[in-house]
Parts: C-alpha cells; sequence; structure tokens
C-alpha cells in the first residue's frame, strides 16, 4: 500500500514538473511559441497539440487562452509586431539620400519577405476579419496602417495619406499572396525582391495625362538603389 501511494505521488509531481517551471509569467510566451512553431511546421493545430508541444499539461493554454480562437488571435498580434519590426528595421537602414520610391519599395520587399518566410503566420494573421472587440489584435494590426501612412506623409507631402496608403499596402499583399500561392513560380529571395521593387516603380512612373509616355528614371532608380540596399 505504501508503494502505491509512493507511486502515485511521483506519478503527480512528474505530471506537473512542466508547468512548474512555467510559473514564473513564461507560460503564455511558450504557448505563443509552441503554436508558432506547430503552425509553421504544418502540424494539426489545436490547444492540446499546443499543450503538447509546449509540454504541459493539456488544461494548462487555458490558463491564458479561453479557446482555440483567442489562441490564433494572440498568434496573429505577435506576428503584426514582429512585421512591424521588420519594416522599421528597414526603414533605418535606408540610405538617406534614397528617393521616396525606393523607401517605399524597401518596405514592400520586406513585406513579402516575411509572408514568404512565416507564411502560416501570416496567413492566420489576414486570413478572418480583425475582431473590433479585441482590442491588442485592433492595436497591433493598426500599427502597421500607421507606419505607412507615416512615411507616406514624411516622403510625401501633400499626398492623400489614406489613399495612397491603402492602395500601397494592397500591392504589397497582393504579390505576398501570388508567391504563397504559387502564381508564381518558385524564385530566389533576390529576384522576388526585384519584382516587388519593380511593381513598386512602375505605378510610380506611370503617366499622369493619357498619351504621355512613363518615364523610366523611377523603375531604374528603384532597381539600382534596392540592389545597393540589399548588397
Amino acid at each position: 500500500m505504501l508503494a502505491l501511494l509512493t507511486s502515485t505521488i511521483e506519478g503527480r509531481a512528474r505530471v506537473n514538473e512542466p508547468e512548474k517551471s512555467y510559473h514564473h509569467g513564461d507560460l503564455r510566451a511558450a504557448l505563443l511559441a509552441a503554436a508558432i512553431e506547430s503552425l509553421e511546421a504544418g502540424e494539426a493545430f489545436s490547444m492540446r497539440a499546443v499543450a503538447r508541444r509546449a509540454d504541459v499539461s493539456p488544461t494548462a493554454p487555458y490558463r491564458h487562452f479561453a479557446n482555440r480562437q483567442a489562441l490564433d488571435s494572440a498568434v496573429a498580434v505577435e506576428g503584426f509586431r514582429d512585421l512591424r519590426a521588420d519594416l522599421a528595421t528597414v526603414l533605418a537602414g535606408v540610405p538617406e539620400s534614397s528617393p521616396p520610391v525606393a523607401e517605399i519599395a524597401a518596405l514592400a520587399v520586406a513585406y513579402v519577405a516575411f509572408a514568404l518566410r512565416r507564411p502560416a503566420v501570416f496567413r492566420l494573421m489576414f486570413g478572418n476579419e480583425c475582431d473590433q472587440a479585441d482590442s491588442e489584435r485592433v492595436e497591433a494590426s493598426g500599427q502597421l496602417h500607421t507606419l505607412l501612412g507615416g512615411v507616406i506623409e514624411r516622403l510625401l507631402p501633400g499626398a492623400d495619406v489614406p489613399t495612397l496608403s491603402t492602395a500601397l499596402w494592397g500591392m504589397a499583399h497582393g504579390l505576398a499572396f501570388l508567391h504563397l500561392d504559387g502564381k508564381f513560380r518558385p524564385e530566389p529571395a533576390d529576384e522576388v525582391a526585384d519584382r516587388v521593387r519593380s511593381s513598386v516603380a512602375a505605378v510610380f512612373a506611370l503617366p499622369t495625362r493619357p498619351g504621355v509616355a512613363a518615364p523610366r528614371s523611377a523603375v531604374d532608380t528603384v532597381q539600382a538603389t534596392g540592389r545597393e540596399t540589399s548588397a
């Protein structure tokens, strides 16, 4: 009887061991990391699967996430924050002498690169409507638009910032999904970047009046600047 009791106590202790390591506030971070790893590995995604990957009990995720939808939303928030950090890093590395079109193209390249590097998280970020009741996700998503709007306002004074922001975001987003969905053949990263830069430059080089030839300078400049930045 004593041996059985001892075995039972030890067994319970072993079950609880993984959770003890997360008592100092890092259980949520560990669950998010496990969720992202599970997504990007193409595994079946569920609360139980995330708990198993994080090496905690099946009920542990519910301490921080009420359900699968709440976990999805938290992963999306992490994705938005990571994407914004990538864009901010790119902006910091653009030479001050670069023309506006080159800086905007650099943002588009970084946006598409993020999507191709983290496709499952990217799809989850934009796979459903942003619930307005989820303030954290709304804020994280809004910060992307704020960043782009700030760049356009700084580079193109007097421009219709909301409209141009939507147009440029739509182009980068469309290019990202065209690559993700296989509409373009698989290519090296530098070739994908060249396509994105050329697309942005072509839009900025459009003639303002019918019958007027589009200038080549914008396209040539952004391609040359992009190659210098990535070198």
